[in-house]
């Protein structure tokens, strides 16, 4: 796993005043599904953005993400256009340098990333909060059957991924078993508090 931000700020110059709003959890957890509902319901508020991830893998149809080759990823890495950027099952992951501005504008900001940038991006932005998404082993492991995406590796080893914490908790836990819509409006009350 590598993680890296880009054009790291210290707590004095953190990018704000808007809210970043880092939803995490294992493969599997539901947490594109929950997004795209949350998102539609959100559609007409501006000041709630969702902006799209830049991957190094096939988009599926259950993403929004920008798909884009290792080379241009690198390439868009060198001119310094991503705020942050990570790795994982063997893949590239990024988030556009566009959110700064969003945030400077006093947006809204939700975001799927890894637990791992969740310090990285606490010490860059001036106001985040941690949704955890989140289910039972069994559950998973039948979600990543269903969706077998290739080249995400094996169940297995993302399943052991599911147990990994993070080293500073969630501000929020959704356990998402149930109805997606239910879990789409936690979601939204939880970008929205205070």
């Amino acid at each position: 796993m590598t993680v890296s931000p880009t054009g790291s700020a210290g707590p004095s110059a953190a990018i704000g005043p808007g809210r970043l709003v880092l939803v995490v959890g294992p493969s599997g957890a539901g947490k594109d599904t929950l997004l795209g509902l949350a998102k539609t319901a959100c559609a007409d508020d501006p000041c709630i953005v969702f902006p799209r991830r830049v991957i190094t893998r096939q988009a599926s149809a259950s993403e929004d993400n920008e798909e884009v080759s290792v080379a241009a990823f690198q390439e868009k890495l060198a001119r310094d256009e991503y705020a942050i950027h990570w790795s994982a099952h063997g893949h590239w992951y990024a988030l556009s340098r566009t959110i700064d501005d969003d945030i400077r504008a006093g947006h809204t900001v939700i975001v799927n990333v890894s637990r791992t940038v969740i310090g990285a991006l606490r010490h860059t932005y001036a106001d985040v909060r941690v949704v955890s998404i989140t289910a039972p082993l069994d559950v998973l492991a039948q979600r990543l059957a269903v969706r077998s995406r290739n080249g995400d590796g094996k169940i297995e080893e993302r399943l052991r991924r599911a147990v990994y914490q993070a080293a500073t908790p969630p501000d929020a836990t959704i356990v998402n078993t149930g109805d997606a819509e239910y879990h789409a409006r936690e979601l939204i009350r939880m970008i929205g508090d205070e």
